[in-house]
């Protein structure tokens, strides 16, 4: 049973949602750059534009007027108490966004997202081995289901998993990983040290590679890069908070609609349209949501 109050549960969740979406959204930009730009140089900008950000909203000048005092100061946020785990964090982080943006050129974008949400079981089960969160029924149940909502889009066996596929599933590895760090150290420090530190990480390591891959950015495509920074930073915003007021076993399953939003996306902008069996599937894994949702609310008391 969750010790969480049940409005901070919904606020988790709701924070859980709108990562995704983000998140979604980013990987959709990301899919189209890709197809004219190195891998790499997508990748190297999504974290130097988190950098940029969080340097702007907590460095003085504008940032701290921006911020109207209420942020921390550059120098308190780099004065972390746990160095090593946000050295594990950021390599997790930027393994998942690099599995995932390598795959895009050969997996389609839902399918990519559908395999890469296999990624709740991997938190569910990491949370109750690694940070004592109990592993009840509700959990068990609503994760599963949604898995069999994930494979029911997927298909195995249909042509979907290739080698390309293991990418997808290194990001799912990644973000997992990442996700129960974030559990960890969240509610210890400011949402702002994982975000400047897996920026710098990103952004150094990304860019060792772009001697060797840089492509001229066209005028017309300038606005889409900058989209991408914006939109990772939002993203990682909205999930560390969520992870840090929320047990990751609640809002994990959450994580299954950005094969929904990944649909969306995929149908909008490459006319990948979902057959029936995916929409069932996305069915599956928003009542599988909202179950979880539905019953820790009713298991945990009123404060």
């Amino acid at each position: 049973m969750s010790t969480a109050k049940p409005s901070q549960v919904t606020r988790g969740i709701a924070l859980m949602i709108l990562a995704v979406l983000l998140f979604s959204t980013m990987d959709a930009v990301a899919k189209g750059l890709i197809q004219r730009y190195p891998a790499p140089q997508v990748i190297w900008t999504r974290f130097f534009g988190q950098l940029l950000l969080v340097l702007l909203l907590l460095g003085p000048g504008i940032g701290r007027g921006f911020g109207r005092g209420r942020l921390p100061s550059l120098g308190t946020v780099l004065r972390t108490r746990f160095p090593v785990l946000h050295f594990w964090r950021s390599a997790s982080q930027l393994g998942a966004t690099s599995f995932f943006f390598l795959s895009l050129p050969h997996v389609g974008l839902a399918e990519a997202t559908a395999i890469a949400d296999t990624n709740p079981v991997l938190i569910t089960l990491g949370a109750a081995l690694f940070l004592g969160e109990k592993l009840g029924p509700r959990r068990v149940a609503g994760v599963m289901v949604a898995l069999i909502g994930a494979l029911i889009v997927i298909r195995p066996g249909a042509g979907i998993f290739t080698w390309w596929a293991l990418m997808p599933i290194g990001c799912a590895a990644s973000y997992a990983t990442s996700a129960l760090l974030t559990r960890k150290i969240g509610a210890q420090e400011s949402v702002w040290a994982s975000m400047i530190y897996a920026a710098l990480f990103g952004t150094i390591v990304a860019g060792a590679t772009l001697p060797f891959v840089w492509e001229p950015v066209a005028g017309a495509d300038i606005w889409l890069f900058v989209l991408i920074g914006c939109l990772g930073t939002g993203a990682q915003l909205c999930i560390i908070r969520s992870f840090s007021i929320t047990e990751a076993g609640i809002v994990a399953p959450f994580s299954y609609l950005g094969i929904i939003f990944a649909t969306f996306w995929g149908a909008v902008l490459y006319n990948q349209w979902p057959d029936h069996w995916t929409v069932i599937g996305a069915l599956v894994i928003v009542g599988a949501g909202l179950y979880v949702w539905h019953r820790e609310n009713r298991a945990t008391p009123a404060p």
